[in-house]
């Protein structure tokens, strides 16, 4: 959408440009190949410098440039400003992490140090002291989370006003297509799963819900595809099948699942269902470039039971919420009694192990009180969290493919 052929009297505008950034490494960390990060380097580079030229000397956008905003957002108008500063730091902090994986020492720290003074730009001209960020949008707080432009205390303050403002819409999203991508990972981020939950549950209007209880078999374009008021939008644009809104889907199967990539094409994993929104089972199955990962829990009578795959040449850290860790088990035997299991880290009503590639069963025992407590207790968007190297396969009788999930 920049070159070789301009869209729309400009270039794509930001977000929908840094797609050629974006996707490059998106696509490596998903299957850990290095080929196609090699050959778009150079673009995702050209990029950024493209950016860079464009901006003001404070690295902030210029007086005039093409944006089609938080599109199809829902009574809220997001300075195109904060998007364009937020995508020129995303796409610096992934063409530095490009070239780190390629071996590009130099241009790795060009480009970090490049994302630090578009960081810092970004607070001086749009933060004020208290949090509050320009525009005051549900899109605004979610756009500098997810880019990681604020210190600890700035976003826990933006964390704040995100939730301040979808609870004073009764508990209901307001962003557009680029909000919408990041909202439930900028509140898992957060510690706030419990408004996600109360998000993706949500039946009335706009929300996913709405659209299901009035007989969507899709995602659609616009919230307002259809509305008991007005009837059909304007057909000219009114797509039923539309990817944009369907992104909550990530935050369903890291979050709900519990399966998160920690490291490129999931060499590592983080499992670590999150319990919330009345839910008291829950199954997934994500098939990565490894091979399929599982889960499948319950939430029923004070014990919390995780039946879990992990496939072959993978680690993964574990966290299970427990209110009695030495009464968790695994396919009945405690924890204690299994040596390559009995490295235990208990923390907050939550324990984390590590395991190697194989079929488990863990059962842990809950307070009534639990499923509330350990909402909103995952870590962010890409897990920090590596399993640790001792981990070692499951030596296990069972089959190593994953369990049918139980209805």
């Amino acid at each position: 959408m920049v070159a070789p052929v301009k869209v729309a009297g400009d270039d794509g505008g930001p977000a929908w440009a840094d797609a050629g950034v974006i996707c490059p490494w998106t696509i490596y960390d998903v299957y850990g190949d290095h080929r196609l990060l090699e050959r778009q380097y150079p673009s995702m580079v050209k990029f950024v410098e493209f950016c860079r030229s464009r901006s003001t000397p404070e690295l902030l956008p210029p007086a005039r440039f093409h944006a089609f905003g938080d599109w199809l957002s829902i009574k809220a108008e997001t300075p195109r400003e904060i998007i364009y500063t937020a995508y020129f730091a995303i796409s610096a902090q992934l063409t530095a992490r490009a070239a780190e994986v390629l071996g590009k020492a130099d241009d790795a720290r060009k480009y970090r140090e490049l994302f630090e003074k578009i960081r810092a730009a970004f607070n001086k001209a749009y933060v004020s002291e208290d949090g509050r960020i320009k525009g005051d949008t549900q899109a605004c707080y979610v756009l500098a989370l997810a880019a990681d432009l604020l210190d600890d205390e700035k976003a826990k303050l933006a964390g704040d006003h995100l939730v301040a403002d979808i609870e004073k819409r009764g508990t209901h999203l307001s962003t557009g297509f680029i909000g919408t991508k990041d909202l439930m990972l900028a509140l898992a981020r957060i510690g706030r799963n419990d408004v996600a939950y109360k998000l993706v549950l949500n039946e009335t209007f706009p929300s996913w819900g709405f659209s299901i209880k009035h007989g969507a078999t899709s995602i659609w374009e616009r919230w307002n595809g259809w509305t008991p008021e007005e009837g059909f939008f304007d057909p000219s644009m009114n797509s039923f099948a539309h990817y944009s809104f369907g992104a909550v889907y990530q935050w369903m199967v890291e979050n709900i699942g519990g399966i998160k990539s920690a490291a490129p094409s999931y060499k590592q994993i983080v499992i670590e269902p999150v319990l919330g929104g009345g839910l008291t089972s829950a199954s997934t199955r994500y098939d990565s470039i490894r091979g399929p990962i599982a889960t499948s829990w319950t939430h029923k009578d004070g014990w919390f039971t995780l039946d879990l795959f992990i496939p072959a040449n993978t680690t993964a850290t574990v966290v299970l919420p427990a209110t009695d860790p030495p009464e968790i088990t695994e396919s009945g035997r405690k924890l204690n009694e299994i040596p390559e299991m009995s490295d235990v880290k208990v923390e907050n009503g939550h324990a984390t192990l590590s395991v190697g590639s194989g079929s488990y069963r863990f059962a842990s025992k809950l307070s009534d009180q639990a499923p509330a407590a350990t909402v909103g207790k995952t870590p962010g968007p890409k897990a920090n969290v590596k399993p640790k190297a001792k981990a070692v396969p499951r030596k296990s009788s069972r089959p190593q493919t994953p369990r049918t999930p139980r209805p």
